[in-house]
């Protein structure tokens, strides 16, 4: 059986990402904070016995020592795949916060990106596959965004380096960079989802800004991440795919 680790596999393009796998026959280990929340999701899986949790934070070195527990208890053989998915958000203006907190959301993308990437690639093989969710924010700025992009960016050029080391050895390493995506990302700020709002439905339904004029599924996603782990992405390395309805194309 193939293995993939998804993080942030709670909600969201995680949660999405690992039924798709499980959907097609991989075992799926699921790794973010809340763990009773992970084995429900594990429960409801495809052959949930092929299935393992890992709970803690991606961006803690602790948390792949349990990683590494689990996959040596378990008799995991080899992981084929790795899917990051998690991130955390921030608004904080670049001046006038305080420093520690406008670091936050690069501390803990850019951390996360790489202390799981080094856990996981002494248990991959030729053939492996990472991927790295970021974002258009990698290649854009918004207001009050500045720390979330700066850390998006990071792992794109992180992610390239990556792919040059690795290629020797026959893993390929690439990211997916959504536009908007309907998941609880949307509303984590104000409590309600920006795509309800009126400068969404303005900006980017009613008006060009958005060329299909709606945010995306997770499943929309999860369905590139499941292409890049597979058989038909074998030449596909070192690359960032944007997914998000042509808002990049717009001006």
């Amino acid at each position: 059986m193939k293995y993939v680790l998804i993080t942030g596999a709670s909600s969201g393009i995680g949660l999405a990402t690992a039924r798709r796998f499980a959907q097609e026959g991989w075992g799926v280990i699921l790794l973010a904070r809340r763990e009773a929340l992970l084995n429900e999701i594990r429960t409801s899986l495809p052959n949930p016995e092929c299935h393992l949790v890992v709970a803690g934070d991606y961006s803690l070195p602790e948390t792949y020592d349990k990683l590494s527990q689990l996959i040596n208890n378990k008799g995991v053989i080899s992981i084929d795949s790795l899917v990051n998915c998690a991130a955390v958000i921030g608004a904080e203006p670049i001046v006038g916060s305080p420093l520690e907190q406008w670091r936050k959301p690069l501390d803990t993308i850019l951390n996360g990106a790489i202390l799981v990437s080094r856990a996981v690639i002494p248990y991959m093989k030729n053939g492996g596959r990472i991927v790295h969710v970021t974002s258009i924010h990698g290649e854009r700025a918004e207001l009050l965004s500045s720390s979330y992009a700066t850390a998006k960016a990071a792992v794109n050029q992180y992610m390239r380096g990556l792919a040059l080391e690795l290629a020797d050895h026959g893993i390929l390493v690439n990211a997916v960079a959504p536009g908007f995506v309907d998941t609880p990302m949307s509303s984590a700020q104000a409590g309600t989802s920006e795509l309800e709002s009126e400068w969404f439905q303005n900006d980017y339904v009613k008006g060009r800004h958005l060329p299909l004029r709606r945010a995306a599924q997770p499943e929309e996603i999860a369905g590139v991440l499941y292409f890049l782990c597979g058989p038909d992405a074998t030449y596909i390395t070192g690359q960032v795919i944007v997914v998000d309805g042509g808002l990049t194309i717009t001006f």
